[in-house]
């Protein structure tokens, strides 16, 4: 007969345990098999609009609240080939490693040095041909106490007037033909809903008169503190955030 007819209370049990079993068991790892990339001239196959790389590499240091590894940052490099680079947003030197394994001149600096990259007397009065920015995502992580943080500012138009500056100041200091890589994810803020900084930055990008000059890059998250958290409520949960490259006019 069935256990259920013999004794129900310990069929019950078992299907509570064995249901307890499966929610704990591990996550089996799955793979996503990624298009085939058409063959170019480009410097750098693997670099498409799908930017997969489990291994953040030996830049910066990865203890720093947002690092986002520097293999990113290499590939750009090594396919615009720039001579000079702009890092106003330094953090814990990402940038500023990958250009001195790659021996490119980098200009960095970083608020906790005292320079305010929304200040555009922060800046040098060089010309570069390359800018790297991975500026907070508002205040999905706080950075520091300085008011001055853009990750402080207490609303979204306050961070998009400041983020408008320091766009700017990025589009300001480049050369003609410069390019500017912005790294930035869309986010959903407890009161303000969901906040689509991607979209507020090409709009920020093209009011200061610069256009883009390839595909979007989706970076996967890899190694991201959220993926590690357990949420008591549902939603739909990002797992990449994108890189956008934009360039002044070429004279």
């Amino acid at each position: 007969m069935n256990l259920s007819a013999i004794n129900p209370f310990l069929a019950k049990r078992l299907t509570q345990s064995s249901a307890a079993a499966r929610r704990q068991a591990p996550r089996r790892v799955e793979y996503a098999k990624l298009p085939l990339a058409p063959v170019n001239a480009s410097p750098v196959p693997h670099l498409t609009s799908l930017y997969h790389f489990s291994r953040a590499g030996e830049y910066g240091d990865r203890g720093y609240p947002g690092n986002c590894g520097g293999m990113l940052i290499r590939d750009l490099l090594r396919f615009f080939q720039p001579t000079t680079v702009l890092d106003p947003m330094t953090g814990s030197g990402t940038c500023r490693d990958v250009c001195l394994e790659l021996g490119i001149h980098c200009w960095s600096s970083d608020l906790h040095q005292g320079e305010d990259a929304c200040d555009a007397r922060s800046f040098p009065r060089d010309r570069f041909q390359f800018c790297w920015l991975h500026p907070p995502y508002w205040r999905q992580k706080l950075y520091t106490d300085d008011p001055r943080d853009l990750s402080r500012t207490p609303t979204l138009d306050a961070f998009l007037n400041r983020y408008r500056q320091l766009i700017a100041n990025c589009a300001g200091a480049l050369a003609p033909g410069g390019k500017l890589a912005v790294l930035m994810g869309d986010y959903c803020d407890r009161e303000a809903g969901f906040v689509p900084l991607v979209y507020h930055t090409k709009r920020l990008a093209f009011d200061a008169g610069l256009r883009q000059c390839c595909t979007d890059i989706i970076r996967f998250s890899h190694g991201a503190s959220s993926s590690r958290k357990v949420y008591r409520s549902s939603f739909i949960p990002g797992l990449h955030d994108v890189c956008m490259v934009f360039e002044t006019a070429h004279l």
